[in-house]
């Protein structure tokens, strides 16, 4: 839903307004008779229309309508911000030899007292990254959040536990932050944590504002590689372009054809 706030008839509508219409407009419209929903009937965009039964059920005028098309918008332009970035993350960490996932879903074990019961949290870190290393110890494990907004990025940082779980699912974790209209970070690197580094998208370049600390990590835990195993790696742009051109995967397919050739036993009966 829309980012901003938006003001029709001195009444401010956001969020829970969109998310509102939405229902209403997916549903049979029956009221729930809140402050939301009188507000949304204030601005016009929700009417109320009696049945035949004479009870009250909502509608979403044409104004809502518009309001509902304003707000699908604004969305798409947030995550179409937010993909590309997390593409370009993704293509640099790829460039520097690394092994990266993205859309992981990871089980990460919370901070807790030696008395207290283990907590554990559901992470998916946007970018995921190790080095490319046959020895566990040098793995090096990355995590990278990207925000494009500065309410989705002070409503993350709100929450200490997401925070938490991705400094355990890597050894670094990294705010990537997008820029606002004007060109300026969406925030500034003394507003993260200090336990987490801070980049920041800057005239198309990656800029470090702050290094994130390294903590050791002998090891992925077994979850995390099975993880790691049903997931797919991504390919750079580069390897992906070669890979899809004809003559390459002729040149593929003559490769392993020879190969297969040249490791067969030599029996006549094969």
């Amino acid at each position: 839903m829309p980012r901003t706030v938006t003001t029709i008839n001195n009444i401010a509508l956001g969020r829970a307004h969109a998310r509102r219409l939405r229902d209403i407009y997916r549903s049979a419209g029956w009221p729930c008779q809140d402050s939301v929903e009188v507000e949304l009937l204030a601005a016009g965009l929700l009417e109320r229309v009696v049945g035949n039964s004479g009870h009250d059920t909502m509608r979403v005028t044409d104004a809502g309508i518009v309001f509902l098309a304003q707000a699908f918008h604004s969305n798409r332009q947030v995550r179409s911000a937010h993909e590309e970035l997390v593409d370009r993350v993704a293509q640099q960490m790829l460039r520097d030899g690394r092994i990266v996932w993205t859309d992981l879903s990871i089980r990460a074990r919370l901070p807790s007292e030696p008395e207290e019961r283990t907590r554990w949290k559901i992470c998916m870190p946007d970018v995921f990254s190790i080095r490319n290393t046959t020895v566990a110890g040098y793995l090096e494990p990355i995590v990278h959040e990207i925000k494009v907004s500065r309410a989705d990025l002070l409503g993350d940082l709100k929450s200490k536990d997401k925070r938490d779980s991705y400094l355990d699912a890597g050894g670094q974790c990294w705010y990537v932050l997008g820029c606002d209209r004007k060109g300026g970070p969406i925030a500034e690197a003394n507003e993260i944590p200090v336990e987490c580094g801070v980049m920041v998208l800057q005239k198309e370049r990656l800029e470090v504002l702050r290094n994130a600390p390294k903590r050791p990590v002998a090891d992925l835990p077994f979850a995390l590689w099975m993880v790691l195993a049903k997931a797919k790696p991504l390919r750079s742009h580069d390897e992906v372009g070669i890979a899809s051109r004809p003559s390459q995967c002729m040149l593929q397919e003559l490769l392993t054809s020879s190969h297969t050739a040249a490791n067969l036993p030599n029996d006549p009966a094969l």
